[in-house]
């Protein structure tokens, strides 16, 4: 069994995944989750996969979350840090980057670092720092490779492949 995490977890590729992840619960676990501001439909995917740890970027809103999800068994994070640290779940078998933005870049990074595999369903961290991740790749996660794709599903695919990889989505990163 695949236990994952995916940061950006209420964006459209986020709730895409989670729907495959639901399709083949034999297969896949989900131990961590991440979202910006949307406190609401975080709760409602911990209380469907109830993983170990969830983060909101967003302080209040994650108070917000602790308020109405007192009694769960899930440790609940906040900030930039809370998300950084969901993305280095020392459990996870591979990390699935869906945060829209520059915003993602800070947390894959850390995924990285921690020597997690990740799949990049998104280009900004690789435009933005493309040569970076590479070489931190090659750092921290000598195993993994680098896995240009021109399809957003190649991401998603990644969550049955057995070798650690990098993937970024998008024709216009493999240029970076």
């Amino acid at each position: 069994m695949k236990k994952i995490v995916i940061l950006g977890s209420t964006g459209s590729i986020g709730t895409n995944t989670l729907d495959i992840v639901a399709k083949f619960p034999e297969h896949f676990r989900v131990i961590g989750l991440t979202a910006g501001t949307n406190d609401e439909k975080l709760e409602e995917q911990l209380r469907v996969f109830k993983p170990a740890a969830v983060a909101l970027s967003d302080k209040p809103a994650a108070a917000r979350l602790r308020d109405r999800c007192g009694g769960a068994s899930v440790n609940i994070l906040s900030g930039p840090e809370g998300v950084a640290r969901v993305a280095q779940l020392p459990e996870a078998d591979l990390v699935i980057s869906a945060i829209v933005g520059g915003a993602g870049l800070v947390p894959t990074l850390s995924a990285i670092r921690a020597g997690k595999p990740v799949a990049l369903a998104n280009k900004e961290p690789m435009v933005m720092a493309g040569k970076l991740m590479s070489n931190l790749l090659r750092c921290f996660s000598p195993r993994s490779r680098e896995m240009p794709s021109s399809v957003k599903p190649k991401a998603v695919t990644m969550l049955s492949s057995s070798k650690p990889a990098i993937a970024w989505t998008d024709p216009i990163a493999r240029s970076v």
